[in-house]
């Protein structure tokens, strides 16, 4: 997956440099003009909306990347850390706090293929909305549906999506190339075999184009692996080790499950993972060494995976000791905006950052 391009919202400005970002990835895509341009309007509504009601100071971006987990499509994310905002009425047409028509919000979600968000008093909001060729559309499934879900506590919190996808996982993730790099060193990739779904993450050691070739290798690994080789996640890596020899090496971590099984996860550096639910945080367990430098034998850890539990998956770009217990809601929120939140609240900012979140889709 490659890097998503991270834009400040300071001035009015910055919102045609995001706007010409995101559309020069739909070029790449080969969208029709009538998907462009839904993509267009709704980078200039969401930075429009960050620079009138949000302002500078309050960390106020939009993220464009290459979303690949569902088809090829345009991810945009907007963050900030305001005042937060009441998102069930805000994305009702005609609710406006700024004077304006107030359609701009719901718009928006009606465009997307697939939208969330969530907000919080005095916390922020970040908001996720992704965009295909329509030609796409008849390999989502069913038309989304929209609809907002009041969060927890006082109900200023709350969430909302509508989704679009298939399959038995809802998957979404997050990559930042370290600052002054075009490149990330990070890298994710997620396959699906059947039943069996496999996602691999990688730290190429140091950052910038080589690190890049070693995080890359692994996936490169990982898609044309045997399907049949890909039940041990520990045999995956060894098997791989030999492979990144030839690059400076990774971090590395591997992970396969089913949606009525448990968690297999191996993992080599320092790759984080965590399942959280609202009332458990278990972190999965990685062992030292590097793939193509030095590594021990690796082993399977099984893990059981809570109906309602959350994985979540992060390179060192981003803290290790965070937590989300002040913002219940969060988790029943879609990946993506999950994902965006704690990329948001918890980058280091001097390296490559990747966070990749997980969860079940519930009948």
């Amino acid at each position: 997956m490659r890097a998503f391009r991270r834009f400040p919202i300071d001035d009015a400005s910055q919102v045609g440099e995001a706007r010409r970002a995101a559309l020069a990835l739909a070029g790449e895509l080969a969208f029709d003009e009538e998907s462009a341009g839904r993509l267009a309007l709704a980078v200039t509504e969401l930075g429009t909306n960050l620079f009138r009601h949000v302002g500078p100071g309050r960390q106020a971006a939009l993220l464009v990347g290459v979303d690949e987990t569902d088809g090829l499509g345009v991810q945009v994310l907007s963050l900030d850390r305001g005042d937060g905002m009441d998102l069930s009425r805000c994305l009702q047409d005609g609710y406006s706090t700024g004077g304006t028509s107030g359609t701009g919000l719901g718009a928006i979600r009606r465009m997307a293929d697939r939208f969330g968000g969530f907000s919080a008093p005095q916390r922020g909001t970040v908001l996720a909305a992704r965009f295909g060729p329509r030609t796409d559309r008849s390999r989502l499934g069913a038309p989304a549906t929209n609809g907002a879900t009041n969060g927890a506590t006082n109900g200023a919190t709350n969430s909302a999506t509508n989704s679009a996808t298939n399959g038995a996982f809802d998957v979404a993730g997050l990559s930042l190339a370290a600052p002054g790099e075009t490149v990330s060193g990070d890298a994710w990739a997620l396959r699906r075999d059947g039943d069996r779904w496999s996602l691999a993450a990688a730290d190429g050691l140091g950052h910038g184009i080589d690190a890049a070739e070693a995080a890359d290798k692994l996936m490169t690994l990982l898609a044309r692996a045997d399907a049949g080789h890909l039940g041990s996640p520990a045999a995956f890596l060894e098997r791989s080790h030999d492979s990144l020899r030839s690059t400076r090496g990774a971090a590395s971590a591997a992970l396969s499950f089913t949606p009525d099984g448990p968690l297999l996860f191996a993992g080599a550096g320092n790759i984080s993972g965590r399942l959280i639910s609202g009332v458990s945080d278990r972190t999965l367990l990685s062992q030292h060494g590097t793939l193509g430098l030095q590594i021990r034998r690796l082993q399977d850890v099984v893990y059981d995976w809570p109906a309602h539990a959350v994985l979540v998956l992060h390179s060192d770009g981003i803290v290790t000791r965070w937590s989300l217990e002040d913002t219940p809601g969060l988790l029943q929120a879609d990946p993506a905006v999950i994902a965006g939140w704690i990329l948001r609240d918890h980058l280091r900012g001097k390296d490559d950052a990747t966070v990749v979140v997980v969860r079940r889709r519930h009948a």
